[in-house]
Parts: C-alpha cells; sequence; structure tokens
C-alpha cells in the first residue's frame, strides 16, 4: 500500500503528470513534456521509459527545431471512446482512440418527429456498424461521450423540455444509451460539446476563456471559464438565446416575449425569406444564396449578425472572454455575419471588453459537437489505477484533442 509522501507515491504522481500533459495536447516531445510538468529529463526519459514498456504510451521518431527528438502519445490501442450527436435533422457517430485519431465517423438523417426510443435504437445501431468496421473489439470501448439538443438537470441527467426533439423531454439519455451500449456514457448538450470541441482543436484552441455561439433550429452557447465548460448548478448555463431584446418582440418557445431566439433561430428567419425563396429554403440555403450575391438573404443574415452581436454584448459585459466562437450553418456566411457580430458588440459592449474580444468561425463544421463528445468521454474515462495496465484514466483535468 502507498502511503502520502512516500517514495512509491510520489512516482506515482509523476506517472499521472506525466500522462496528464501527453492527453492534454495529444502528443508531446520529451523536452516539452519536462517543461509542462516541471520534472527533470532525466525523470521524464525514465517515466517515458516505463510507460512504454507497459503499453500506455507510443514513442515515435520526430524533430523540434530541427534536432532529432521523440514523440510521445498515448497508446493507439490501448482502447476507444465512441462520441454520438442528436441534432434536429441528424445523428452523427464517431469513434476514436486513445492516439487521438478518428477511427470511424458516419452521419445519416433523423427524423426529427422520431421517439426517444427510436433515436436511441438508431445510435446503437450505428455504434454497432462502425466498432464492426474499425475491427476493434467491443471489450476496448472505455465509455462514451452524447450530446443532445436541450439542456441536461445536472443532478437526475434528465433531459429538459425541447421543441427541437419533440417528445424526448423527460428522458435520461445517458442511462437510456448506457442500457442498450453496455458502456459509461456521459452526457452533455450540444452547445457545450460543440465548445468542448473546438476549444480542444479548432477555433478555441490556446485560450482558456470562450463562448460557443450555435445557431440552428435555436440559438444556445457553450461557455468555457478558465479551461473548464461552465454548466452552472442546475446545468442550464449559456442559453444566451432567451436573452431579451425587445419586450414587445414575438412570443419565444420559452414563453417570454422578444428573445434572440426570436430574431436568429432558423424556425423565426427562413419565414421571412420563404415568400420570395419558397417554402423549402434551409438556413444552409439562405448562406449559400448570400454567399452568391442574394441582397435579400444578405440582409436577413447581417440583421441576424447584429442581433447575436447584441447577445453577445451581454455576454462581454457579464464574462469577458477573450473569444467567440460562431458554430452552426450560419458560420459558413463569414463575414457577411461576423461584421455584423462585431459592429453591435463595438456598440453594445464595454469598450474593455470589446477590444479584447476576437470573434471567429468554428474550425470543426459540423464536426464540433461529435469531437467535443469524444474529448467529453475520454476525460471522464476510468482512474488512475488503469496506469498498470494498457488503458491510462481518470485523469479528467486533461482534455484530449481529435484530428
Amino acid at each position: 500500500m502507498e502511503t502520502p509522501g512516500s517514495q512509491s507515491s510520489l512516482h506515482r504522481a509523476n506517472l499521472e503528470r506525466v500522462v496528464r500533459a501527453v492527453r492534454l495536447a495529444g502528443s508531446l516531445t520529451q523536452a516539452e513534456i519536462a517543461r509542462t510538468t516541471g520534472l527533470s529529463a532525466a525523470t521524464v526519459s525514465n517515466i517515458v521509459r516505463e510507460l512504454k514498456d507497459g503499453g500506455t504510451v507510443e514513442v515515435t521518431p520526430t524533430s523540434a527545431g530541427g534536432r532529432r527528438a521523440r514523440s510521445v502519445s498515448l497508446s493507439g490501442d490501448a482502447g476507444i471512446v465512441i462520441g454520438v450527436d442528436f441534432g434536429h435533422t441528424h445523428l452523427r457517430v464517431a469513434i476514436g482512440n486513445l492516439a487521438h485519431q478518428v477511427l470511424a465517423e458516419e452521419a445519416e438523417p433523423l427524423d426529427v418527429d422520431a421517439s426517444a426510443a427510436q433515436g436511441f435504437d438508431r445510435a446503437e445501431q450505428l455504434v454497432s456498424r462502425l466498432i464492426e468496421a474499425t475491427g476493434v473489439n467491443r471489450s476496448k470501448v472505455a465509455g462514451v461521450g452524447l450530446g443532445v439538443p436541450g439542456p441536461i438537470d445536472v443532478e437526475s441527467g434528465t433531459l429538459g423540455s425541447t421543441s427541437i426533439l419533440p417528445g424526448w423531454g423527460g428522458t435520461k439519455p445517458a442511462e437510456e444509451l448506457r442500457e442498450r451500449l453496455g458502456v459509461p456514457v456521459h452526457v452533455d448538450n450540444d452547445a457545450n460539446l460543440g465548445a468542448l470541441g473546438e476549444l480542444v482543436w479548432g477555433s478555441g484552441k490556446g485560450v482558456r476563456d470562450l463562448a460557443y455561439i450555435k445557431v440552428a433550429s435555436g440559438v444556445g452557447a457553450g461557455l468555457v471559464i478558465d479551461g473548464k465548460i461552465y454548466r452552472g448548478p442546475g446545468g442550464t448555463a449559456g442559453e444566451i438565446g432567451h436573452i431579451t431584446l425587445d419586450e414587445s418582440g414575438p412570443v419565444c418557445r420559452c414563453g417570454n416575449r422578444g428573445c434572440l431566439e426570436t430574431f436568429a433561430a432558423a424556425r423565426y428567419v427562413l419565414p421571412l425569406l420563404q415568400p420570395s425563396h419558397g417554402p423549402d429554403l434551409t438556413l444552409e440555403g439562405v448562406v449559400r444564396l448570400a454567399r452568391e450575391g442574394d441582397p435579400g438573404c444578405r440582409r436577413v443574415i447581417a440583421d441576424v449578425g447584429r442581433h447575436i452581436g447584441s447577445g453577445v454584448a451581454n455576454l462581454c459585459n457579464l464574462l469577458n472572454p477573450s473569444r467567440v466562437v460562431l458554430g452552426g450553418d450560419l458560420a459558413e456566411a463569414g463575414e457577411l455575419v461576423l461584421g455584423p457580430i462585431r459592429e453591435s458588440v463595438g456598440r453594445y459592449a464595454i469598450p474593455s471588453a470589446a477590444r479584447q474580444l476576437s470573434v471567429l468561425p468554428g474550425a470543426l463544421g459540423g464536426r464540433a459537437e461529435v469531437l467535443g463528445a469524444l474529448a467529453l468521454a475520454l476525460s471522464e474515462m476510468g482512474d488512475s489505477s488503469l496506469l498498470s495496465g494498457n488503458v491510462v484514466g481518470a485523469l479528467s483535468a486533461a482534455t484530449p484533442a481529435f484530428t
């Protein structure tokens, strides 16, 4: 038995520090590990050798600063994690290994009117198909990250009422999928997972405070404070879509009037253009037409950008993030929407907060949420006792990056 302060417990702590650093970065040279952990080069060399012999890490030749070096990453065959993302019209699943590589990924249409049971049955089938396609043994599955488009109660794990997936309110998504797959499942809303995906591999990489804004059938935000997703005590932090912009405005699905969502979400925006552009118009189509020069679509996108900017200005005044990342289909509009967002921020935010803020499009597109689900699964897996085996776990302070 290890005792606090003993040589064995110190060695164990150093092992965990090295593994944590590698998980956070994806891969590091031994010199980078030493700088990150504060351990000596000799100690890092010995620990890496031990972890390599135990099958926990892989070491490959590389170069750094023109000199030969050795790159250290977690073993690719030590285990796998699964990401599942439910959206308004899609189901997306990805499988990744502990070396931060996506082994398989697939998306398929999802009938928004399907029951929760049907949706989870579809997810189970798609997961099984991808596991079979990769040839990985199911016993290697360490955990699943699950994204849903609605607020999750932190204590009960229950999905709040959502008009995006009608009939799903009151279900317990993690419990439902856990029963089908037989492995630990960790759930969060899609905006939080989008923020996590962009934080570790996309437009949020390298910052500690950001807001990920997703505009689709609804409007939500994933908030990162000091490098961690902030959910709030009830799990509803980030509902930026229900900031009031006009007390006399349209009635929102939440029951209030003039919420940001009523000026920016697809369900409210598309009817403005459908009389002139037809009933089959989608938000993706609006963005495409705007980029091609359609004046009506460009005007609507600019208006949406200004409204989102008003909400972002409120976030700036309250939380002072250093970066806002715009996700969803709307991000494809580029400066047509980002420019008006910045204009509103400059007008309504405290000047010092506005100067420190950068507004960028998401780098991961529609993959942000499912990659965030992979990252969630890996950050929540196992415990440190697995260091003695082939899978490394319980280092939830570290967040992986996937390619």
